[in-house]
């Protein structure tokens, strides 16, 4: 993942200067420092997601389509299909874009990718009764996020990180600014960022019912390239202070947790997570190693499996969907249960509101987590064990004092 993450940064540099070559204040190395700083960026770095790697292939794509390297863009995009199905965008919005300018022997290339993509569908479909897998999860990702509401929230939450969080609003300034005062940003290249960018926004808050900011890396790079791209407009004094303000922004937004909820995969809250995972596993395997303990995904897994660094030898588990009361309520001879913080929830926090509260509650099925109490009145346990870092905690219960 370091690997795929140093590539990413590379493909980020060359393609800066491909788009920002007759522009002045070194935009390049400004769009890599920014990535480099992201939050996003610098977490995803660290886990095993599928979002990296179609971000080097999105992005080389690009780079190789605004090179006219067709038949290398076309490699490319079938790597990017076979690494994550979404990436179809990418050679449909360059079809498109072939299409408007009239090279339609060009465009056809660009249909390789989907009949790649295609021949796959159909072989899982074969494999699992599902062209995606099983019903669950393509309603979860098709239609689930079709709600008005939720669909509204998703739009907001994309627009909301892509310009305003971790300082972006800086970035977002200077961008208006470059705009209304510059005509940087009216030539080919720019375009076809531009409406790649906008498209892939669109698909990934119409599409997914999770709705996780890791969906929008690959777009990310744009938007730090047309920054240091709207920086050239920017006086020397005013380039230097929203370059500082910005990256410091971002740096700081590796460490502050907002007071809504959030994925701790966007910063380093998710090392927090994994840390008291860590503990808790520890505790478990050195006093019930021979218990069934009963808890939530991902933390059956950790201890199930030794090669995820957590244990060093497997624990038997059984897992269940959720700590809601409903579900931990209706639990039978439980003697380890490990209930931890699935959600952001600090002292300081938006779901206080009631009003906020009843909406997740109504679009989103949040409910409140169990709690020490009603574990010991319904079940008969106690806690055992508790670790808790930077708002975030894990709890070990079992039966008997």
């Amino acid at each position: 993942m370091l690997a795929l993450a140093t590539l990413i940064a590379l493909v980020v540099f060359l393609l800066a200067i491909q788009i920002c070559r007759p522009l002045k204040g070194a935009p390049a190395f400004s769009a890599v420092v920014l990535l480099l700083a992201s939050p996003l960026f610098y977490t995803q770095a660290m886990l095993a997601q599928l979002d990296m790697p179609a971000t080097l292939f999105t992005l080389l794509a690009l780079l190789l389509f605004l090179q006219d390297r067709t038949r290398d863009c076309v490699l490319t995009c079938v790597a990017l299909v076979m690494t994550k199905e979404t990436g179809a965008l990418v050679p449909l919005v360059f079809g498109a874009v072939l299409l408007v300018e009239r090279r339609r022997r060009e465009a056809i290339w660009f249909l390789l990718p989907i009949v790649v993509l295609g021949v796959w569908i159909i072989y899982l479909r074969q494999g699992t009764g599902n062209a995606l897998g099983n019903s669950e999860f393509a309603h979860y990702n098709l239609f689930y996020p079709l709600h008005p509401a939720r669909l509204s929230v998703a739009l907001f939450r994309r627009f909301y990180y892509l310009f305003i969080d971790n300082f972006h609003w800086v970035g977002s300034a200077a961008l208006i600014f470059a705009w209304k005062r510059s005509d940087i940003f009216r030539d080919r290249a720019w375009t076809v960022c531009g409406v790649l960018f906008l498209a892939h926004t669109l698909m990934v808050s119409v599409l997914g019912g999770a709705t996780l900011e890791r969906y929008l890396l690959p777009v990310i790079p744009f938007f730090y390239i047309a920054v240091s791209g709207a920086w050239s407009v920017l006086s020397i004094p005013w380039r230097r202070a929203s370059q500082i303000v910005m990256t410091a922004g971002l740096i700081g937004g590796l460490f502050w947790n907002p007071p809504w909820p959030f994925p701790f995969e966007n910063n380093l809250a998710m090392v927090d997570f994994v840390a008291l995972q860590k503990d808790a596993a520890g505790f478990v395997e050195s006093i019930y190693p021979n218990e069934t303990v009963v808890s939530v995904w991902p933390f059956t897994d950790a201890l199930r499996r030794p090669e995820f660094g957590y244990v060093s030898r497997p624990i038997a588990t059984k897992g269940i969907e959720d700590f809601h009361l409903q579900t931990v309520a209706a639990l039978q001879n439980v003697r380890v249960l490990v209930v931890y913080s699935r959600t952001w929830e600090p002292e300081v926090s938006v779901l206080r509101i009631p009003y906020i509260a009843n909406f997740l509650e109504r679009y989103y099925s949040y409910d409140k987590q169990i709690t020490a109490g009603e574990v010991s009145d319904r079940l008969g346990l106690f806690s055992a064990a508790r670790y808790s870092r930077r708002g975030q905690w894990i709890e070990v219960y079992v039966r008997g004092r």
